[in-house]
């Protein structure tokens, strides 16, 4: 297959790219490498593809930059994960998410129709349960109250994959990730901010004071449920799915597993929930394991100390060598 993967430079996108790459796909890549957060890192993770991809330095909010990329290459499938993150970036730069998130994902679809490519994974989250009180979170539950920019533009992308594929004909799988991190992950997410501050003998931010719940998700399977999408969806035609560990880890005991890792003890700056942050999320997986047959591997103890066996490594190559 060839297969275009949206966001080929960022933390899920180039892990994805190389599982596809390793199991013997073309992939073509697009990724328009922002700063929104270290640029370096992103350049380094693409020098891991580079040489077997198909690069575009394009934004996916640019229609005629995007069509060049389709019109240049015959696509069977398109892997969408592309997109504005974060939850509290989205309270200062809403236009951003509009453009990338929003704009993007129609550019994604519209060219689909025009070239003829029926099959799209794309990312969701599990932002798009807002303040869901029911748990674990089932993708039959109501979403209609999403308390971020960025969950809504998320909820949207859902709807418009929807549409598309009802006028259309378009296979369309989305994926609701829930709170991914592992080697090559993002410097705004908590593990990473915990273990670089910690190691820095600086203080950490806890919000929620601590009593945060998330459901933490290994890249690997993460990466694995993205494949099997990939692989099921002309077959499932249209679909919603929950990629998360299935468990919810208190933040508190987070930050007591890096702190073992590390052996270092964390400053702890105890805060309020932010805005737009949800005190829990947890996943229900029982009708992905049904449509994928999926199911993830990794713990959290066994998670942590691979993304802290990485970090180690990787800054002491760039930064301190």
């Amino acid at each position: 297959m060839k297969i275009l993967v949206t966001g080929g430079a960022g933390f899920i996108g180039s892990h994805v790219v190389q599982a596809l790459l390793n199991r013997g796909d073309e992939v073509v890549v697009v990724d328009n490498i922002n700063d929104y957060y270290d640029v370096q890192l992103k350049k380094d993770r693409l020098k891991m593809i580079l040489q077997e991809v198909t690069f575009y330095e394009v934004d996916i909010a640019d229609l005629e930059g995007m069509r060049k990329v389709f019109f240049d290459n015959k696509i069977d499938q398109v892997c969408h994960l592309a997109a504005q993150a974060g939850v509290r970036y989205s309270l200062e730069n809403p236009f951003a998410y509009e453009k990338a998130n929003n704009v993007g994902t129609l550019n994604i679809l519209e060219l689909m129709k025009e070239f003829g490519v029926k099959d799209l994974v794309y990312a969701s989250s599990s932002s798009v349960y807002g303040g869901n009180k029911k748990t674990p979170f089932s993708v039959e539950d109501n979403v209609d109250r999403p308390v971020s920019l960025y969950a809504a533009t998320k909820k949207y992308n859902e709807l418009i994959a929807h549409v598309y594929h009802h006028l259309y004909g378009l296979n369309c799988l989305g994926l609701r990730f829930f709170t991914v991190y592992g080697p090559l992950g993002r410097p705004d997410m908590a593990l990473f901010k915990f273990t670089k501050a910690i190691l820095e003998d600086k203080p950490i931010d806890v919000y929620n004071f601590g009593n945060m719940k998330r459901d933490f998700t290994f890249i690997t399977d993460i990466v694995d449920g993205v494949v099997r999408s990939l692989d099921r969806v002309s077959e499932v035609k249209y679909s919603v799915l929950n990629l998360g560990n299935s468990n919810t880890v208190q933040l508190n005991r987070f930050i007591e597993i890096i702190e073992k890792e590390l052996g270092k003890k964390a400053e702890r700056n105890l805060m309020p929930l932010q805005p737009g942050d949800v005190p829990e999320t947890f996943a229900d997986i029982e009708k992905t394991k049904e449509v994928l047959s999926w199911e993830p591997k990794v713990g959290i103890e066994e998670g942590i100390k691979k993304f802290i066996d990485w970090y180690k490594g990787y800054y002491s190559k760039n930064y301190y060598g």
